[in-house]
């Protein structure tokens, strides 16, 4: 009798702690929830925060108030969307500190280096595994004890949590290997995680990146301007590509594989292939161009994924940021690929099971992990010498078919309707299920399909170089294999800059005439952008989950 009141107290008890959490967050969320997230296409951002944040910031004089005002204006746009939670990150950023100063103590021994770095891993692990997993991990133990004994909090997921946390965990890290002196300015550490550019969705910047940068890196005319171009690209990927096709994905996703059938089940499917390129790759061309008018020189987070012949290719070019620190901070620790088959098949198994949970606290995410560590233990062991010796275009047909299959987890959140939807790309019914050729509205997007493909590939880098190259009087840069679609190219200063050192007159003239329509047509897909969001138009953003 004692016992069965212990437990009615007790859970009552948790009911009324997870009602209490629930409002606190609720009722200081609901103000963030009711305002447009200030993204980079959205209107606030490009006709007030952006311009009046550059007046302010170069009318500066001194590297500290500079350093200072980013900061400030960092936390500002964070807040505009997530109110509530500036107080998270500015804990993270201060803790974070304290144990980058900690363990790089040169007077901590190494088992209290260890100890302090374990604490700033599990501090780090702890908070994003409350935020975006608790209510993930509630559902699924109630689901198998069948009660509801875990409480779930319902929080809202904080913005850009997963970016900003990684960020943080690889400078400890890094101070921990001696890689990077400690930063003792809390405000300077405070500005390198909390800095708007890569702050929502990347790309993940390693402090020893732009460690020198922090103090020492000088504005210039020059790299302004590139940064404005390659801003300018990168919303155009965005506001004018992503945001088209997203409406046909969308539209087929709502619908479901048995109203619309193989022409519309492929039609969205394709359509989300590229939404999600343009989209990612668009915001993190926006944030590297924004660093570049700062004097920051991001490292590149995408390279022409869609080009590549192997699933192995395809992640040394897709979201390179996120690549890179799975590989080692995770791959590389439990002992990368120098160890026997069997344990860096682990390891590979390991690495992709946490990816596919790093980019959502959802079954269909785990099932992408595995769908593509699965993918490269076969071609690291099974077929991926067979796969070399393909022909270039087999390759690549191989690798777009599997990536676009793969996208169908990413993009379909409910696991059950993952086999409709297969069974619909299968013909399983018909060519266009219940839905006719004309209500499936799938052809009108054909010509937006022939630019998406070619805005994939780099044929317009492969055309200025050509001309670069006739105007300079040498011979070409093999794009692919050292130019800039070379997967080992990760600087970032040949993405917008068009210069060169004429031979002769008649080439510099030439030149000119070329520079100039180059700066045009950047500012027309400027102002077309731009067009485009003041127009209210289509704007979703994927990466908000992250």
């Amino acid at each position: 009798m004692i016992n069965g009141r212990m437990r009615i107290r007790h859970r009552f008890a948790a009911i009324r702690l997870r009602r209490r959490v629930q409002t606190y967050f609720r009722c200081r969320a609901h103000k963030s929830h009711t305002i447009v997230r200030m993204v980079f296409s959205s209107s606030v951002f490009l006709f007030a925060f952006l311009p009046v944040f550059l007046a302010l910031y170069f009318a500066m004089p001194w590297r500290a108030a500079k350093n200072t005002w980013l900061l400030v204006a960092s936390l500002f746009f964070y807040a505009w969307g997530e109110p509530v939670y500036v107080a998270l990150m500015v804990a993270s950023i201060v803790a974070n500190w304290a144990f980058g100063l900690a363990v790089g103590s040169p007077g901590a021994s190494g088992g209290r280096r260890r100890a302090l770095l374990a604490l700033a891993v599990a501090f780090n692990v702890l908070v994003i595994g409350f935020f975006k997993y608790e209510g993930f991990v509630a559902e699924n133990a109630n689901a198998l004890l069948g009660a509801a004994v875990v409480p779930d909090l319902e929080l809202p997921l904080p913005i850009g949590i997963s970016f900003y946390t990684l960020q943080a965990l690889s400078y400890v890290i890094d101070v921990y290997r001696r890689e990077v002196e400690p930063q003792r300015n809390v405000l300077y550490l405070g500005m390198y995680v909390a800095c708007f550019p890569q702050l929502i969705a990347g790309p993940i910047v390693r402090y020893q990146t732009i460690q020198e940068q922090v103090v020492g890196r000088r504005e210039t005319l020059d790299d302004f301007a590139d940064g404005v171009r390659l801003f300018a690209i990168g919303l155009a990927k965005k506001a004018l590509l992503a945001n088209t096709v997203a409406i046909l994905a969308t539209k087929m996703l709502s619908a479901g594989g048995p109203e619309i059938g193989a022409v519309g089940a492929w039609a969205g499917l394709v359509a989300y292939t590229f939404q999600i390129f343009f989209d990612f790759s668009g915001y993190s061309d926006m944030a590297i161009g924004l660093g570049r008018m700062m004097g920051f020189r991001y490292l590149r987070n995408f390279n022409y994924p869609y080009i590549s012949r192997s699933i192995t290719e395809f992640w040394r070019r897709w979201h390179i940021s996120l690549s890179t620190f799975f590989r080692d901070y995770i791959y590389i620790p439990l002992g990368g690929s120098r160890c026997s088959a069997a344990r860096n098949m682990f390891n590979i198994a390991v690495v992709w099971a946490v990816t596919g949970l790093w980019h959502g606290a959802a079954w269909n995410y785990v099932l992408w992990g595995v769908y593509y560590g699965a993918l490269l233990i076969c071609e690291k062991y099974v077929w991926g010498r067979a796969l070399a010796k393909l022909p270039a275009p087999v390759g690549h047909l191989y690798c777009v078919a599997v990536f676009v299959f793969g996208w169908s987890f990413f993009w379909i959140t409910d696991p059950s309707q993952l086999v409709p939807y297969w069974q619909a790309l299968a013909g399983a019914y018909g060519w266009t299920g219940a839905s006719t050729f004309w209500e499936l509205t799938a052809w009108e997007y054909l010509p937006v399909f022939a630019l998406c493909a070619l805005a994939s590939t780099p044929i317009c880098p492969f055309l200025k170089e050509r001309f670069l190259a006739w105007v300079e009087n040498r011979d070409p840069v093999r794009i692919r294999e050292d130019g800039i679609a070379n997967p080992r190219r990760l600087d970032t200063p040949s993405l917008a800059t068009f210069d060169a050192k004429p031979a002769d007159r008649r080439r510099a003239i030439a030149f000119c005439a070329a520079s100039v329509s180059y700066d045009i047509a950047i500012v027309a897909l400027l102002l077309a952008s731009c067009a485009s969001v003041v127009s209210g138009s289509f704007n979703p953003f994927i990466y908000f989950q992250f």
